[in-house]
């Protein structure tokens, strides 16, 4: 199979985004929407990807640059055909050329594999519309055969009632495309360089021009405003919430999920209502995820229930642990099985043993819990000094007393225990008590202040 370029058309202005970002960049289900047509691109194995940009300055090109990408300038916006013709300099002749587009982002990977199988010469993707109106019609001859494609402003009215259309997803022999590019004209109503006239070009040539539809209409939908955009979202994220039911996930309300990016799922696991997984979530059999929930790139494991209002970012929990309300893991988290964060407790880059718990009120940060350890309400590790961060380490089967502050760097020896109240700035040996507070007086006569009128 010869090989494959992709070029993307990102050059739009968006105008009616009303926003000074460019249009391609604003997100749908978490990233930006060339970043889906990005990854489709990926997904396809391309050896030349090409996105062709424009508002916005250099914009797309530095939010995209983790990708292997030539990002080429068009200016002025002439036209689509004008859009792909500052591509072609990049590309090989002895390849295939696939037109894909940055505000078309849920394009699916089926879809264009079909079309590098439909056959040799042009392949168009096609898709019936029930209102067809803005887009420009595919021209049919008797026998069935595709002979032009007529964009909706050059249609006439008994034209303008094909309900099959255009998408603008094409795929053609480089050479050929190069060709029909370099004789393309903007005789017409918007003096632009429409890319649907090749069609005509390669029916005149004798070329073979193939048409494919994609599964589900939705694939093709274009942005153009906040409005088409949100709509598309709820579309995406439907999609989404069905596939995981089919997986045998419960979801509390299909309507109330977000996934911005990917959630994979283990069996009987319970999702409440308007929870948010972004990135890479991993939820392993039996998890139970409370309501409203954010989880950014973790991984939770079998038989832990998270209760509602918990975040957890970057972090790994797992088997059998408890987790919230009001709990938050900030990256670098770990906890092992069956270990307790409660509400209210903030965990950064630390390790909770297994079995220990923090059940209220308590920040763990930079620190190396061990297993069976219990930590106070009202507990902190004071981690920072305005300048560097130190690390705590509180050894298995540790008791730390409410209302207690550990000053790192310090060491909780095995089997100690902190007295309520206390400010640890020593290590505290294992196995003894260790304590520090101020001796507690009682002044007598004492009197309250009164506020003066």
């Amino acid at each position: 199979m010869s090989p494959l370029n992709i070029v993307i058309l990102a050059a739009g202005k968006g105008t009616r985004m009303y926003s000074n970002k460019p249009k391609v960049l604003h997100a749908l289900a978490g990233k930006p929407m060339v970043q889906h047509v990005l990854d489709r691109a990926k997904d396809m194995a391309a050896e030349q990807i090409c996105v062709v940009y424009g508002h916005g300055g250099d914009a797309v090109p530095q939010a995209m640059a983790q990708y292997q990408a030539q990002f080429v300038i068009q200016e002025p916006q002439l036209g689509t055909g004008h859009a792909v013709q500052q591509a072609m300099p990049h590309l090989k002749d002895d390849s295939l050329s696939m037109v894909l587009y940055g505000d078309v982002p849920l394009i699916q990977l089926d879809s264009l594999q079909r079309m590098r199988t439909a056959g040799n010469g042009l392949v168009l993707l096609t898709v019936n519309l029930p209102n067809p109106t803005g887009y420009g019609r595919i021209v049919r001859d008797a026998q069935g055969m595709v002979t032009s494609i007529v964009e909706e402003k050059d249609a006439t009215p008994e034209l303008r009632k094909i309900q099959e259309v255009n998408t603008g997803i094409l795929l053609a022999p480089t050479k050929l495309l190069r060709g029909w590019l370099a004789n393309l004209n903007n005789n017409n109503s918007q003096g632009e360089y429409y890319l649907t006239d090749i069609v005509a070009m390669a029916v005149a040539q004798g070329v073979a021009v193939h048409t494919v539809q994609p599964a589900n209409t939705w694939e093709v939908d274009g942005i153009n405003s906040k409005s088409q955009l949100v709509v598309l979202e709820r579309t995406w994220q439907m999609v989404e919430a069905q596939r995981l039911l089919t997986q045998g996930v419960t979801l509390a309300d299909p309507a109330r999920i977000d996934v911005r990016g990917t959630l994979s799922c283990g069996r009987d696991v319970e999702i409440d209502v308007g929870c948010i997984f972004e990135g890479k979530v991993e939820l392993a059999d039996n998890v139970r995820v409370g309501a409203y929930t954010v989880i950014r790139n973790a991984s939770i494991a079998q038989g832990t229930q998270i209760a509602p209002y918990s975040h957890i970012d970057s972090s790994t929990v797992g088997a059998n642990c408890h987790i919230g309300p009001y709990a938050r893991l900030r990256p670098g988290s770990q906890l092992h099985d069956d270990a307790h964060v409660g509400n209210f407790v903030e965990i950064k880059n630390s390790e909770i043993g297994k079995g220990s718990k923090a059940n209220h009120l308590s920040y763990i940060g930079d620190s190396t819990v061990g297993s069976r350890v219990n930590i106070g309400a009202g507990t902190i590790t004071c981690n920072y000094d305005g300048a560097n961060k130190f690390r705590t380490i509180i050894e298995d089967d540790a008791f730390i007393g409410s209302d207690t502050q550990l000053v790192a760097p310090v060491r909780v020896g095995k089997g100690a225990t902190i007295g309520a109240g206390s400010t640890i700035t020593k290590d505290a040996p294992d196995g003894e008590l260790t304590l520090s507070r101020s001796k507690q007086i009682t002044i007598n006569g004492w009197k309250r202040p009164v506020k003066k009128k």
